[in-house]
Protein backbone atom coordinates (compact mmCIF):
# COMPACT_ATOMS: atom_id res chain seq x y z
CA UNK A 1 0.00 0.00 0.00
CA UNK A 2 1.08 3.55 -0.73
CA UNK A 3 1.46 6.24 1.89
CA UNK A 4 -1.83 7.94 1.05
CA UNK A 5 -3.78 4.75 1.71
CA UNK A 6 -2.35 4.60 5.25
CA UNK A 7 -3.14 8.28 5.79
CA UNK A 8 -6.77 7.82 4.75
CA UNK A 9 -7.10 4.71 6.95
CA UNK A 10 -5.75 6.64 9.94
CA UNK A 11 -8.21 9.45 9.31
CA UNK A 12 -11.14 6.99 9.15
CA UNK A 13 -10.05 5.20 12.33
CA UNK A 14 -9.72 8.50 14.21
CA UNK A 15 -13.30 9.34 13.38
CA UNK A 16 -14.75 5.88 14.03
CA UNK A 17 -13.07 5.55 17.44
CA UNK A 18 -13.73 9.21 18.33
CA UNK A 19 -10.15 9.64 19.49
CA UNK A 20 -9.14 12.42 21.85
CA UNK A 21 -7.08 13.95 19.04
CA UNK A 22 -10.15 14.16 16.81
CA UNK A 23 -12.31 15.56 19.61
CA UNK A 24 -9.73 18.22 20.40
CA UNK A 25 -9.67 19.19 16.70
CA UNK A 26 -13.44 19.67 16.74
CA UNK A 27 -13.28 21.78 19.91
CA UNK A 28 -10.63 23.95 18.27
CA UNK A 29 -12.61 24.26 15.00
CA UNK A 30 -15.74 25.36 16.89
CA UNK A 31 -13.96 28.47 18.18
CA UNK A 32 -12.62 29.37 14.72
CA UNK A 33 -14.51 31.51 12.19
CA UNK A 34 -17.11 29.88 9.93
CA UNK A 35 -14.78 30.05 6.91
CA UNK A 36 -11.06 29.68 7.44
CA UNK A 37 -8.30 29.34 4.87
CA UNK A 38 -6.08 26.51 6.09
CA UNK A 39 -2.36 26.10 5.48
CA UNK A 40 -2.64 22.47 4.37
CA UNK A 41 -5.53 19.99 3.96
CA UNK A 42 -6.58 17.92 6.96
CA UNK A 43 -6.95 14.75 4.88
CA UNK A 44 -4.19 15.08 2.27
CA UNK A 45 -5.01 11.82 0.47
CA UNK A 46 -8.64 12.83 -0.10
CA UNK A 47 -7.62 16.32 -1.20
CA UNK A 48 -5.13 14.94 -3.73
CA UNK A 49 -7.79 12.59 -5.12
CA UNK A 50 -10.13 15.53 -5.67
CA UNK A 51 -7.66 17.77 -7.48
CA UNK A 52 -5.54 19.57 -4.84
CA UNK A 53 -1.91 20.23 -5.72
CA UNK A 54 0.70 21.65 -3.35
CA UNK A 55 1.70 24.57 -5.56
CA UNK A 56 0.87 28.22 -6.12
CA UNK A 57 -2.70 28.93 -7.03
CA UNK A 58 -4.31 26.05 -5.12
CA UNK A 59 -5.63 26.50 -1.59
CA UNK A 60 -8.08 24.96 0.87
CA UNK A 61 -10.83 26.58 2.96
CA UNK A 62 -12.50 24.86 5.91
CA UNK A 63 -16.22 25.66 6.24
CA UNK A 64 -18.59 25.07 9.14
CA UNK A 65 -22.22 24.32 8.30
CA UNK A 66 -25.00 24.00 10.82
CA UNK A 67 -26.80 20.65 10.82
CA UNK A 68 -30.49 19.97 11.16
CA UNK A 69 -33.69 21.23 9.62
CA UNK A 70 -33.66 24.64 7.99
CA UNK A 71 -36.18 27.19 9.27
CA UNK A 72 -38.35 28.55 6.49
CA UNK A 73 -38.87 32.27 6.17
CA UNK A 74 -41.98 33.79 7.69
CA UNK A 75 -44.99 34.03 5.36
CA UNK A 76 -45.42 37.47 3.86
CA UNK A 77 -48.75 36.93 2.14
CA UNK A 78 -50.86 36.57 5.29
CA UNK A 79 -52.03 33.55 7.21
CA UNK A 80 -52.81 30.54 5.08
CA UNK A 81 -52.88 26.77 5.49
CA UNK A 82 -50.03 26.49 2.99
CA UNK A 83 -47.88 28.73 5.20
CA UNK A 84 -48.37 26.74 8.40
CA UNK A 85 -45.08 24.85 8.55
CA UNK A 86 -41.85 25.77 10.25
CA UNK A 87 -39.10 23.75 8.63
CA UNK A 88 -38.28 22.92 5.04
CA UNK A 89 -35.91 20.45 3.44
CA UNK A 90 -33.60 22.23 1.02
CA UNK A 91 -32.87 20.91 -2.46
CA UNK A 92 -29.12 21.02 -1.82
CA UNK A 93 -26.96 18.89 0.43
CA UNK A 94 -24.93 20.53 3.21
CA UNK A 95 -21.76 19.93 1.21
CA UNK A 96 -23.17 21.72 -1.85
CA UNK A 97 -24.25 24.63 0.38
CA UNK A 98 -20.71 24.81 1.79
CA UNK A 99 -19.20 24.92 -1.71
CA UNK A 100 -21.52 27.73 -2.77
CA UNK A 101 -20.82 29.82 0.33
CA UNK A 102 -17.09 29.58 -0.26
CA UNK A 103 -17.53 30.42 -3.96
CA UNK A 104 -19.40 33.60 -2.99
CA UNK A 105 -16.67 34.68 -0.59
CA UNK A 106 -13.63 33.86 -2.77
CA UNK A 107 -14.76 35.33 -6.11
CA UNK A 108 -11.33 35.33 -7.70
CA UNK A 109 -11.03 31.56 -7.24
CA UNK A 110 -12.93 28.60 -8.63
CA UNK A 111 -14.24 25.70 -6.53
CA UNK A 112 -12.70 22.44 -7.71
CA UNK A 113 -14.18 20.05 -5.16
CA UNK A 114 -14.86 19.48 -1.48
CA UNK A 115 -14.80 16.72 1.11
CA UNK A 116 -16.05 16.02 4.63
CA UNK A 117 -13.59 16.42 7.52
CA UNK A 118 -15.67 16.18 10.69
CA UNK A 119 -18.94 16.63 12.49
CA UNK A 120 -20.41 16.86 15.96
CA UNK A 121 -23.96 17.21 17.20
CA UNK A 122 -24.41 20.73 15.89
CA UNK A 123 -22.03 21.32 12.97
CA UNK A 124 -20.45 19.64 9.95
CA UNK A 125 -17.08 20.72 8.57
CA UNK A 126 -16.05 20.48 4.94
CA UNK A 127 -12.82 21.44 3.26
CA UNK A 128 -13.27 23.09 -0.12
CA UNK A 129 -10.44 23.01 -2.68
CA UNK A 130 -10.09 26.20 -4.69
CA UNK A 131 -7.92 27.24 -7.62
CA UNK A 132 -7.00 30.84 -8.40
CA UNK A 133 -8.19 31.54 -11.95
CA UNK A 134 -5.20 33.74 -12.85
CA UNK A 135 -2.45 31.62 -11.29
CA UNK A 136 -3.66 28.29 -12.66
CA UNK A 137 -4.57 29.74 -16.11
CA UNK A 138 -8.17 28.57 -16.23
CA UNK A 139 -10.21 30.17 -19.04
CA UNK A 140 -13.01 32.19 -17.41
CA UNK A 141 -15.63 31.28 -19.98
CA UNK A 142 -15.04 27.58 -19.52
CA UNK A 143 -15.08 27.12 -15.77
CA UNK A 144 -16.86 30.04 -14.11
CA UNK A 145 -19.38 29.16 -11.39
CA UNK A 146 -18.79 25.40 -11.11
CA UNK A 147 -20.30 25.18 -7.60
CA UNK A 148 -23.54 26.84 -8.73
CA UNK A 149 -23.94 24.77 -11.90
CA UNK A 150 -23.50 21.37 -10.22
CA UNK A 151 -20.13 20.61 -11.84
CA UNK A 152 -18.27 19.59 -8.67
CA UNK A 153 -18.32 16.04 -7.39
CA UNK A 154 -21.28 16.54 -5.05
CA UNK A 155 -23.20 18.43 -7.74
CA UNK A 156 -22.66 15.64 -10.24
CA UNK A 157 -24.02 13.22 -7.67
CA UNK A 158 -27.20 15.30 -7.31
CA UNK A 159 -27.57 15.44 -11.09
CA UNK A 160 -27.17 11.66 -11.43
CA UNK A 161 -23.90 11.80 -13.37
CA UNK A 162 -21.79 9.49 -11.22
CA UNK A 163 -22.16 6.49 -13.55
CA UNK A 164 -22.34 5.98 -17.30
CA UNK A 165 -24.08 3.46 -19.50
CA UNK A 166 -27.49 2.15 -20.41
CA UNK A 167 -28.39 0.50 -17.12
CA UNK A 168 -27.33 3.24 -14.71
CA UNK A 169 -30.98 3.86 -13.75
CA UNK A 170 -31.24 0.38 -12.25
CA UNK A 171 -28.30 0.85 -9.88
Amino acid sequence: MGAYKYISQTFKEEYKQKDDIFKSKLVEWRSEPVMLRVFRPTNISRARNLGYKAKKGYFVVRVRIRKGNRRRINPRAGRNARHAYRYTSPNLSLQAIAEQRVARKYRNAEVLNSYWVGEDGRFKWFEVILADRVMVNIPQTKIKGRAFRGLTSIGRKARGLRRKGRRKQRI
